[in-house]
């Protein structure tokens, strides 16, 4: 014989059920403090005394230049990578400060791809960009870019670019 409670025993489960699971959640819900949250980008800069490339340079096939950009950020640095790609189409990129004289529009017949990433040690929080790369003797001259990016350890990433020319 199935016993059932009365109305006013289902009242009072109903609001002891109810203050339980408003309980358990407002107790769940996490204490963490807001100011552990990254809400900043980390930087990246040329614009130094050791920076490489700067805008407008003149990169000579064969010769090898050190690339160079100082990064940093307000918790931990993660990795950075190096696009070097060719322009002959003119495209832009959102964070170009200075503009080039450009050349013709050309098709690429055998271009310089250069795209490389790197990991940065454990919880630094400043570093030095430095990649040494030999220009090959047989890419195509002309319209370049230089774009530097850097993620820290929380997912931020910035970038930076510059026009550059590849000359023989």
């Amino acid at each position: 014989m199935t016993k059932f409670l009365n109305p006013k025993k289902m009242r009072v489960l109903s609001k002891y059920v109810s203050f339980l699971f408003f309980t358990i959640l407002v107790t769940s819900c996490s204490s963490d403090d807001s100011s552990d949250i990254d809400e900043q980008r980390p930087t990246i800069t040329i614009n130094y005394d050791g920076g490489f490339p700067q805008a407008c340079e003149q990169l000579v096939k064969g010769e090898t230049y050190i690339f160079r950009a100082q990064v940093s950020d307000n918790q931990a640095l993660a990795s950075y990578s190096l696009d070097l790609h060719h322009n002959f189409d003119h495209h832009t990129h959102d964070d170009q400060d200075v503009y080039c004289e450009t050349d013709p529009i050309k098709v690429a017949v055998n271009p310089l791809m250069y795209i490389e990433n790197f990991n940065i040690e454990d919880g630094l929080t400043t570093y030095e960009i430095n990649i040494e790369i030999t220009i090959p003797n047989d890419v195509d001259t002309g319209d370049y870019h230089c774009a530097y990016s850097v993620t820290d350890e929380t997912g931020w990433q910035s970038r930076t670019s510059v026009d550059i020319k590849i000359v023989e």
